[in-house]
């Protein structure tokens, strides 16, 4: 199948009424909105930790998580307040545990620097620890009505098979097709709104495998459509999709056993263990994962160390 270089883009000109677009995704958005329980919130706040646990995470994953979290440090000041410890023991079962680090040293920062009021531009946003171009994107626009295009996986899918049918191109591609597409003010749908319905177009009926264009409200108006039905023809689905790199295997993986060490961490009175504790204890994750760990022991605690993740002293390790 054609990919990224071989791919000619249709013009401007070519793509599809924004307008149209919008009243179609409003109509469907108003009747097939999933609930969420970051949605809606006016505080920042509530945002911001909703989309950095989004970051690696199924949405799925993340509810019980951000409830939890949420009770746990009701505000940025709360959040502030906390040892980096408490902020990672919260961040069980997540993964990624640097988002945790993160987290918690932009929440001192905000506090000490803008007195705990969050920037409200995506480009103010993206100077914030573990920040990057999206998530200051989703901020920005979900919190404070910043007209910026949000590109997550599903709305790269769904905006691509919409112009570029089967023959989708890199995602580097999509970026100003996204940029064309946000409603002006006055539009059918906000900013905000626009991209939630996109992502629940593309988490409910554009599905990488499976699309099921009857039920999409862009049926009309999509390249891909008359390609897609009946599902079941894998390889134009695939086709349909903007490349993006895929992760490399978790179990075995240095990231495996730095999320086993944090874990047992987490599991001591303290956070703290000896060194030789730590190293049995990666034994026998080893031994779980039937691999061995691509790095030594004290290479994996010299990075996590590195990271914020641990603190080593007198041949002892514990959490921040």
């Amino acid at each position: 199948m054609p990919r990224a270089s071989a791919v000619s883009a249709p013009p401007p000109s070519a793509w599809p009424d924004a307008g149209a677009l919008h009243d179609a995704a409003a109509r469907w958005y108003a009747a097939n909105a999933r609930v969420l329980p970051w949605r809606g919130v006016p505080d920042p706040y509530a945002a911001l930790v909703a989309e950095v646990m989004l970051q690696q995470t199924q949405v799925e994953r993340v509810i019980p998580q951000y409830e939890a979290f949420l009770a746990a440090f009701p505000t940025l000041r709360a959040l502030a307040a906390a040892e980096p410890a408490a902020v990672i023991r919260q961040w069980a079962g997540m993964g990624y545990n640097r988002r945790a680090v993160h987290l918690s040293a932009l929440a001192r920062r905000v506090v000490e620097e803008r007195g705990g009021r969050l920037p409200e531009t995506a480009a103010e946003l993206r100077e914030l620890p573990g920040i990057g171009p999206y998530t200051a994107a989703a901020i920005a626009c979900f919190a404070f009505g910043e007209r910026a295009a949000v590109l997550d996986t599903n709305v790269y899918r769904v905006l691509s098979r919409v112009v570029h049918g089967v023959n989708a191109p890199a995602r580097v591609a999509v970026a100003p097709l996204a940029e064309s597409l946000l409603p002006p003010e006055g539009a059918a749908m906000t900013p905000s709104d626009w991209h939630q319905a996109l992502m629940d177009v593309g988490a409910t009926v554009c599905d990488a495998r499976r699309p099921d264009c009857p039920r999409c409200p862009f049926r009309e108006r999509c390249a891909a459509a008359p390609f897609l039905q009946p599902p079941g023809n894998a390889a134009l689905a695939r086709a349909s999709i903007p490349y993006a790199p895929r992760q490399s295997k978790f179990h075995g993986s240095a990231r495996y056993f730095r999320g086993r060490i944090v874990d047992f961490l987490r599991a001591q009175p303290g956070g703290c263990a000896t060194e030789r504790e730590v190293e049995a204890a990666m034994r026998a994750a080893e031994a779980a994962s039937g691999a061995p760990p691509p790095r030594s022991a004290q290479e994996l605690l010299a990075a996590l160390e590195r990271d914020g993740l641990v603190r080593r002293e007198g041949g002892r390790v514990r959490l921040p």
